[in-house]
């Protein structure tokens, strides 16, 4: 299957790209630049802005299915430039909706947050079919919006969708602002942690390779039509990850900062969905997770240029602030 990734250079992106060829796949990536995870001539890469009707149409070409993850995913720049973000993760997911109708692309899956369940007022687990409250924060709009447009085209232009809700990735080729690298990095430096509040506010993380293979399997046919939670089951307070990264890395003091004014609040959410339909589970413990993080850290000094030479070769964190996207 010839597979368009859009935001294929990026962090989840380029796994994705890793896991697509690991199963017969002949991924195609979308973006603004050429992918520093992978060499050239080994992934066929398109460039273009996903706002651009005609590039949009000729990177979506002759593929079978579109997995759309370009976004701007970054709370921070959300808030920064709201215009923006509504170019690219509304008006830019439309786009890749009506380059697929008129290609008649199969099949497109649509990369979401499970940040969609900020203030449920559902009581206790949430799932798939769970109320959602009308979201706080512009980056949760954004991505309602395009869960929205996905099941407009195709009620009403035909075709299949599947909606995966993405957990809290982390992993090797996060973004250095990510809550897991900021907290890892600044150990590394001798400085110390700071975390709002007590520390006891939760997030469902998720290893960026397992969930690779969860947008995969988001191709299936079983997958149609369907939206799907991709979290792992542990929740982990913001306190834990301090605490693991201070093991795994460094000693360093532990400051308590003042509570955010304004946090998502997030029940625990289910996975059972995926694990039944799809046969996918979150495999990988969050302290195990951190140190592949770390031991890739170690092997390629943070830079994406290292990592792919170290791969040809054959070779085998800050506080907490409220625009982070990964809390």
């Amino acid at each position: 299957m010839r597979v368009l990734v859009t935001g294929g250079s990026g962090f989840i992106g380029s796994h994705v790209v890793d896991r697509l060829r690991a199963h017969g796949h002949e991924p195609v990536i979308f973006d603004l630049v050429h992918s520093p995870h992978h060499a050239r001539e080994d992934v066929a890469t398109v460039i273009g802005d996903l706002a651009d009707r005609e590039a949009t149409r000729r990177a979506v070409r002759g593929c079978t299915a579109v997995i759309h993850l370009a976004a701007v995913a970054d709370v921070n720049e959300v808030v920064a430039d709201p215009i923006r973000a509504d170019r690219i993760n509304v008006h830019g997911t439309q786009m890749i909706l009506e380059a697929a109708r008129q290609e008649e692309i199969a099949r497109v899956v649509y990369g979401s947050t499970v940040w969609v369940y900020g203030n449920s007022p559902v009581e206790g687990e949430l799932d798939e079919d769970s109320a959602i409250a009308l979201p706080s924060h512009l980056y949760t709009a954004t991505k309602i919006a395009g869960e929205m447009y996905c099941r407009s085209y195709n009620e009403l232009y035909g075709g299949e969708h599947t909606i995966l809700r993405f957990g809290i990735p982390y992993g090797p080729r996060a973004r250095p602002a990510a809550v897991v690298p900021a907290f890892v990095l600044r150990a590394q430096r001798g400085e110390a942690l700071t975390i709002a509040g007590d520390g006891r506010q939760t997030r469902q993380f998720v290893y960026v390779e397992d969930l690779a293979d969860g947008v995969v399997a988001g191709l299936l046919p079983a997958a149609a039509d369907r939206v799907f939670n991709l979290v792992g089951e542990e929740e982990v307070s913001v306190r834990q990850i301090a605490d693991t990264v201070r093991e795994l890395v460094a000693p360093v003091p532990l400051v308590h900062g003042p509570e955010r004014p304004a946090d998502v609040h997030i029940g625990h959410i289910s996975g059972a969905r995926a694990a039944t339909e799809l046969g996918w589970r979150a495999e990988t413990p969050f302290e195990e997770g951190v140190r592949r993080y770390v031991d890739w850290l170690a092997v390629t000094n943070g830079s994406p240029v290292a990592a792919d030479a170290a791969s040809i070769a054959g070779s085998a964190a800050t506080v907490l602030r409220q625009e982070s996207a990964e809390l």
